[in-house]
């Protein structure tokens, strides 16, 4: 069963937590045991896990990916003619989606687990899949 939603994304770079979104989507499908697969079709977003308790977490992811992947390098350059270059790079290291195990019908994340859409090239409007596979 596939499903999807659209997220509104409000900063340059930004997590959102749609755990609350997957979870809907699961209870809908009805499915007790399987897979949840979350995926995003856009080249400059990504989904990840990550906690969903600190915010000063996602705060510390964005600014750890933003050391690891500047803007404008010194003396690097991108090329790429829309400016967005760094986003096209991070979303390629985070991922563009995340599957998770369905247990009795829950998503079967750890304690402090979130799954959030890595907004990297906002604000924009972003859609997310959510497929889900019954065991």
């Amino acid at each position: 069963m596939s499903s999807g939603f659209e997220v509104a994304t409000r900063a340059r770079v930004q997590m959102v937590d749609v755990t609350p979104e997957v979870r809907a989507a699961l209870r809908a499908s009805g499915v007790v045991d399987g897979l949840c697969v979350v995926f995003v079709p856009h080249t400059t977003a990504a989904v990840t896990i990550q906690e969903n308790s600190d915010p000063d977490v996602q705060r510390d992811v964005v600014a750890a990916l933003a050391r690891m992947v500047p803007d404008d390098p010194p003396g690097a350059g991108y090329r790429h003619l829309e400016g967005n270059s760094p986003a096209h790079v991070k979303a390629s290291l985070l991922g563009n989606s995340v599957a998770v195990p369905v247990e009795g019908g829950e998503l079967a994340l750890g304690t402090w687990q979130g799954i959030y859409l890595f907004e990297l090239d906002g604000p924009r409007s972003r859609r997310v899949r959510v497929s889900i596979v019954s065991g």
